[in-house]
């Protein structure tokens, strides 16, 4: 008989299509097929033409692009020497993760689906395109999809003689068991940021720890908004950037948080732990040492501040002891709940902390096993890079718009990424920030004499003061920038700077400061009052135009 397994892929941006993939991969289980769950570009595509039975669960961002851990998968695919029969012997089915709002609704699945096929492959069934936009969600159409897969794989490869499909309220087995260390054991300081051994350019696995070196409030005090130029030192780190670049960045809980939820769960935070698989094969969480401390478990990798998912409360039912919590908590994992859940976590934006706290006795009896099938990573926040290195060697600069806004939740929402880095000074000593850089989505002309018209209100100015830093530095004259805020004297981010350009007839300059008069006045009124010079740098001076937000 076949052996029965299934490979599970996906290409996620904020962590929806891996957490419905990993739900795949725990309802593989229950049927008892040997199942793997990866990222599209962890897994080596060459072996795809081994591979009997493959999932694929993709989401789709910005117009119509792969996610960022699909895009070196998506380039393998498209090759055009790859023979009409590679995926020949490939049962697989593709369930697309999207929003109808966007003109490019569910883009990649639908073009994965079709280059599968064309390259032999055989579809279970039809493409599920999931949409953001139904009251549901994507449940709506993932659920009876899902169920309409397994009756297909079911009917490929049955259950073998004397097994029953796992039900639903028996708990699956965590996938890393955590044993904890004696107390009295020897240990050298495990820090994340020991992790960063220089080996090649830093990247997501080996970020480098960057000093801060400053971090100036760049709104008048008075300005609702508080926002930040930060700099970090990236000497010896091998990074090198160019204008339009991204810097990721790793943030951490803040340790209040930290000590409330340890607190919660009766989680002693000095205790430290080795992790065990509990299936041999399964790789350990990327960046977390061996052995590691719940304190830096808890800071560093668990996202207690995100909102939590389906599936989050799904496996904390099977936890409760409490008759009128579990009821709760089986209502908020249902398909017919999902719009109350979508009230009590989206809406408001509550944190998995706070849903924690509302369900007490079940939070007691997490066992400390589930704590990563229960709360995703931290991940990485991306920031446009605001400097340039030919005006700043082995410096980089950010600007930061820290994150708080109210819901009808009495306590005020923060940014994860943004308050921590707000909170970080390093006039109190060595402070430093987990980062790596990657290619941005906006090229500069490499030819001097093209002129550039760059539209950046607000921190959107950001990569067009790296752009403006690096184009005066090699002698380019032809930047146009339009930039604008509230306030003349609140938020105009970088004003002496770009004065000085003015007045040195290196930039041209158009402001609009929209609550400076009765009518408010944007940035786009003031292209509409430049049309002509516009017009003429367009049509004669073949012009560039940016536009960022």
């Amino acid at each position: 008989m076949a052996e029965r397994k299934l490979l599970v892929l996906f290409g996620s941006q904020t962590g929806t299509a891996q957490d419905t993939a990993e739900r795949i991969g725990r309802e593989a289980k229950r049927r008892h097929l040997r199942c793997r769950v990866e990222a599209l570009d962890s897994c080596d595509v060459a072996n795809l033409i081994h591979e009997p039975l493959v999932v694929f669960v993709c989401a789709t961002t910005g117009q119509g692009d792969p996610p960022e851990n699909m895009k070196m998968f998506w380039r393998f695919l498209f090759r055009k020497n790859l023979p009409a029969s590679s995926l020949c012997q490939l049962d697989y089915a593709v369930l697309g993760l999207g929003d109808s709002s966007y003109p490019k609704f569910n883009f990649i699945a639908k073009k994965l689906h079709k280059r599968l096929l064309q390259l032999g492959g055989n579809p279970l069934l039809p493409v599920a395109l999931g949409d953001d936009q139904h009251d549901l969600g994507p449940d709506a159409v993932v659920d009876p999809w899902l169920m309409a897969l397994w009756d297909k794989i079911l009917a490929l490869y049955p259950l073998p003689a004397g097994l029953e499909i796992i039900s639903p309220d028996v708990r699956l087995p965590p996938k890393y068991t955590l044993h904890y260390l004696p107390e009295d054991s020897p240990h050298p300081d495990g820090d994340l940021l020991q992790l960063t051994a220089p080996r090649g350019a830093p990247c997501e696995l080996h970020p480098f720890a960057a000093p801060v070196v400053s971090n100036q409030r760049v709104t008048a005090q008075s300005h609702f908004q508080d926002v930040r130029l930060i700099e970090f030192d990236i000497t010896g780190s091998g990074i090198t950037f160019s204008a339009g670049d991204v810097v990721m960045v790793q943030p951490q809980n803040c340790p209040e948080d930290v000590r409330q939820f340890c607190q919660l769960l009766r989680l002693e935070p000095h205790r430290r732990f080795v992790l065990e698989p509990t299936e041999p094969g399964t790789p350990l969480p990327p960046l977390l040492p061996q052995p590691c401390s719940i304190q830096l478990l808890v800071t560093h990798y668990l996202d207690i501040s995100c909102v939590p998912r389906r599936s989050f409360f799904e496996l904390l039912a099977s936890f409760s002891t409490n008759e009128l919590e579990r009821e709760k908590l089986q209502e908020f994992s249902s398909a017919q709940g999902q719009e109350e859940l979508y009230s009590y976590c989206n809406r408001p934006r509550r944190t998995t902390l706070e849903a924690l706290w509302d369900f007490p006795h079940t939070t007691c009896a997490i066992p400390a096993d589930y704590l990563l099938d229960l709360i995703p990573r931290i991940r990485p926040r991306a920031f446009s890079i605001a400097s340039s290195l030919l005006a700043h060697p082995q410096r980089m600069q950010i600007l930061v718009a820290v994150v708080r806004y109210k819901t009808r939740l009495s306590k005020p929402r923060r940014g994860l990424c943004s308050t921590w880095l707000a909170s970080l000074n390093p006039e109190q000593g060595d402070v430093r920030v987990p980062l790596w850089v990657k290619k941005g989505g906006m090229k500069f002309p490499a030819d001097p004499a093209i002129p550039v018209i760059m539209i950046g209100p607000g921190t959107g100015v950001a990569p067009f003061r790296a752009a403006i830093q690096e184009r005066v530095a090699l002698g380019c004259r032809g930047n146009c920038l339009f930039f604008g805020c509230r306030h003349k004297s609140k938020d105009f981010y970088c004003q002496t700077e770009w004065e000085e350009l003015v007045t040195k007839g290196l930039l041209t300059l158009f402001t609009a400061f929209s609550r400076d008069q009765e009518e408010k006045v944007y940035v786009q009124h003031r292209i509409q009052e430049n049309a002509r010079l516009l017009w003429e740098l367009l049509s004669s001076g073949n012009a560039h135009v940016y536009l960022a937000g």
